[in-house]
């Protein structure tokens, strides 16, 4: 199985201001744990400090910021409404699809009658792809539909789309989906990715487009209404915070007051089927918005249990507590049976990844006939994180016919890792699919299944030839912060909530916890409704080290107790999540990687002078007093370099002297003509240099150094091993690959200049106090 890379990031210095303006939304603690974050995430100006963290100050931008093709959407809803016509919502299965449905029900519903000119269709998930289909859009006609508004289904489905205008049906799209190459012929498309990268809207989900658009026509039509427009703002945040998309901008702001919504909805109910929801939420101990646990994950469940979604509209805008009370139940049930299915087909996605040479694979491509199309991407997504490859997973379980030849089409999903684009690489392989739609990080797609191994050798070509290698892509798990198990408390949690609500762009914060133990394992299978066993485990523990003599609670999913050694004597460095359990109303850990830790063995007599630490980091003169004993010039770039380092001095009874430097500026590109000088240099006096002598030169790591010697071979240097030493000789052209290396060099080595630059500017009593614990 892949092994993630670990990556400390490094403290910083923080201005006054800044953690000034944070102390004040921390009333329980000083701020510093979050305010590290904030400023590690980019927020680093008072604008944008103040902004993130309080909806008062921040200033969402006109829902007529989409200009023209805002403006032709309200033209045509407003000829809708004075002429009476019939107005069908398609929405989409996933939660953002769904929760954007019921935007736009309950939003035009206080200009259109519900059920006579305002109606919803959502394609079956398990029967029908995503996105509009004909057979729909014919059943629609034949009703009388005179105007299609889509949201969270696309743009792309252009067949479709004229289809819909052959039978005088105009449509609006809304949407965030990924851009067709031209604009389809519609009355309007409003799509954020029209925007640039960094506008405000860009990250706008389906959700909150669909808000924007009721948004624009309460403005339009405003003695219409009756209802104020913040009462949807609940349903926004559910999908927001559900679906993929940065939160941040616009996006992040709707989603803070939409969760304030939320939180009215037990004091003062509206909503009884999203009451339902919270209580159970709360039953199992998962906190509402949690991105994993929450709501989203539940109403994502119907769909992938039901294959019909739409009875998770009425879930969620329903006023009837009765029939409210039995959705939410099988919604409930829906979510727990989807989690026993995720969990097999995930063990049979890995027996089949048994037989499959990785070293030779850049994109998991698998088919099964009795693979679930309903949780295909939620398994994609985790085979992908663990395998670090790009994954997607086809079933013909509902093979269909496409034509009158009988051609059976293969169906599932695709997800990404890194910066890959996985839209444009399923995308390179169009001429093999029936269909397919999505954005970067996550695609469905269905193709004749005639088609999948030519799809399979075509997309992994593709990908070879856009990147050096997958194996060099390695999956980073970051770590925000290094805590002791006694730091784990009700004050940090609630420090690190100010992040909230988080998602893609914005993860839960995630610990380091070195050199601890664990107690106390149990694992269990969770329990349906009906109180029936849901193959789907979870091991519970109490987390230890040395700074406390009570442990603390955590659960590791998806692992049994037999996986995790207990006992002082096992040590272990944990990655962990900080959180809350609404049931028994304690603060626990989510276990999320872990790996054993570089300690001395216990059996062993540990000295007690223990080695000090000696501080000449950024120091141009060693004292002669210093000479001796264990020194360290090379700055580290993870925690394991430096642990072993301070082992060997512990062996040898020696202080040990840390006398690295860093600059205090990067500049990669000199790096790189470095390295092309010394490689032009031994080309052409034919001498050597070691591998030690090339890191210590141009401060590499063993994997920089990697990417180095490929970025080399890129530009036509022909490497000779011999031994431990390096030979280049100069024969070939640059070649095509040349600029996705030297990326992905650059990338690293800034990556590794600032590992180093938080071991340059941690404290040495810091240091020091974790260095002991590894060294018990």
């Amino acid at each position: 199985m892949f092994q993630p890379h670990w990556q400390v990031l490094p403290v910083v210095s923080l201005p006054a201001w800044f953690l000034d303006i944070v102390k004040s939304y921390t009333p329980e603690s000083d701020g510093k744990y979050v305010a590290q974050l904030l400023w590690q995430r980019g927020i680093q100006t008072p604008e944008k400090l103040y902004g993130f963290l309080d909806t008062n100050i921040y200033h969402p931008l006109s829902p007529f910021e989409f200009g023209q093709e805002m403006k032709l959407a309200m033209k045509r809803l407003k000829t809708a409404f004075e002429k009476q016509e019939k107005v069908t919502i398609w929405g989409d299965f996933d939660a953002d699809g769904i929760t954007a449905t019921s935007v736009l029900w309950e939003g035009l519903g206080e200009f259109f009658i519900p059920h006579l000119q305002l109606n919803y269709y959502i394609p079956n998930r398990a029967t029908e792809s995503h996105g509009l289909n004909i057979s729909g859009i014919k059943k629609l006609a034949t009703k009388g539909t005179q105007l299609i508004i889509t949201c969270d289904t696309g743009s792309t489905n252009l067949r479709e789309i004229d289809y819909a205008k052959e039978l005088g049906i105009d449509l609006i799209i809304t949407d965030h989906h990924t851009l067709p190459d031209e604009r389809p012929d519609v009355v309007s498309i409003i799509n954020p990715r029209y925007f640039s990268s960094d506008h405000p809207l860009f990250c706008l989900s389906g959700v909150a487009v669909a808000y924007k658009l009721v948004e624009a026509l309460y403005q339009t039509l405003p003695n219409i209404p009756r209802k104020p427009l913040e009462n949807l703002l609940d349903l926004v945040a559910i999908g927001l915070i559900a679906d993929l998309v940065e939160l941040k901008g616009d996006c992040r702001y709707l989603a803070q007051k939409g969760i304030d919504k939320l939180q009215q909805q037990l004091q003062n109910s509206t909503r009884p089927g999203i009451v339902a929801l919270l209580k159970y939420c709360k039953k199992n101990g998962d906190r509402p918005t949690d991105i994993s646990f929450g709501i989203g994950p539940r109403i994502n469940a119907i769909s992938r249990i039901h294959g019909d979604a739409s009875f998770g509209v009425e879930l969620l805008t329903s006023r009837d507590i009765k029939q409210c009370q039995k959705l939410a139940e099988d919604t409930e049930l829906a979510n727990t049976r989807r989690k026993s299915l995720q969990k097999d087909v995930v063990k049979n996605v890995k027996k089949k990844l048994a037989n499959l040479d990785l070293s030779t694979t850049q994109v998991i491509v698998l088919e099964d006939p009795q693979w679930s199309s309903g949780v295909l991407g939620l398994v994609a997504g985790q085979i992908a994180q663990e395998y670090g490859r790009p994954t997607i997973l086809l079933t013909t379980a509902e093979a269909e016919n496409v034509n009158k030849e009988n051609i059976k089409l293969a169906r599932g999903s695709a997800r990404s890792i890194g910066n890959i684009d996985l839209y444009k690489l399923v995308a390179s392989q169009q001429y093999l699919l029936d269909r397919f739609g999505g954005h970067p990080f996550a695609a469905g797609l269905s193709l004749p299944v005639e088609n999948i191994p030519l799809f399979q050798e075509g997309i992994n070509q593709q990908l070879r030839q856009e990147i050096i290698d997958i194996n060099y892509l390695n999956n980073t798990i970051k770590a925000d912060l290094v805590v002791t198990v006694s730091q784990l408390s009700q004050s940090l949690f609630r420090e690190l909530k100010l992040l909230e609500p988080c998602g893609m762009g914005n993860p839960v914060p995630k610990l380091l916890i070195q050199n601890c133990w664990f107690k106390a394992l149990k694992n269990e299978n969770l329990r349906d409704l009906k109180h029936k066993t849901v193959r789907y485990i979870k091991t519970k523990f109490l987390i230890y080290d040395r700074s406390v003599e009570q442990g603390f609670p955590g659960i590791w999913w998806e692992h049994y107790q037999d996986e995790l050694p207990q006992g002082k004597e096992n040590l272990y460095d944990a990655i962990v999540e900080l959180d809350y359990n609404t049931h028994t109303h304690n603060y626990e850990v989510r276990l999320i990687d872990l790996r054993e830790s570089l300690v001395t063995n216990n059996n062993q007599q540990t000295p007690e002078n223990k080695p000090d630490l000696i501080d000449f980091r950024n120091q141009d003169n060693l004292s002669k007093n210093h000479l001796d004993g264990e020194i360290l010039k090379q700055c580290p770039t993870s925690w394991d370099e430096l642990q072993k380092v301070y082992q060997n001095s512990l062996k040898n009874e020696q202080n040990l002297t840390l006398a690295y430097s860093v600059s205090p500026h990067f500049n990669g590109q000199e790096i790189m003509q470095q390295l092309i000088g010394i490689a032009k240099y031994l080309s052409r006096t034919e001498k050597a240099i070691t591998k030690q002598q090339l890191k210590e030169q141009l401060k590499l790591s063993d994997r920089s150094l990697n990417l180095a010697l490929y970025f080399l071979d890129t530009l036509g240097f022909k490497l000779n091993k011999n031994h431990q030493e390096l030979q280049f000789t100069q024969e070939l052209p640059q070649n095509s690959k040349y600029q996705v290396a030297k990326q992905k060099l650059l990338e690293t080595l800034k990556e590794e200049y600032f590992q180093r630059q938080y071991f340059v500017t941690i404290s040495l009593d810091t240091l020091q106090e974790i260095l002991n614990y590894a060294k018990m």
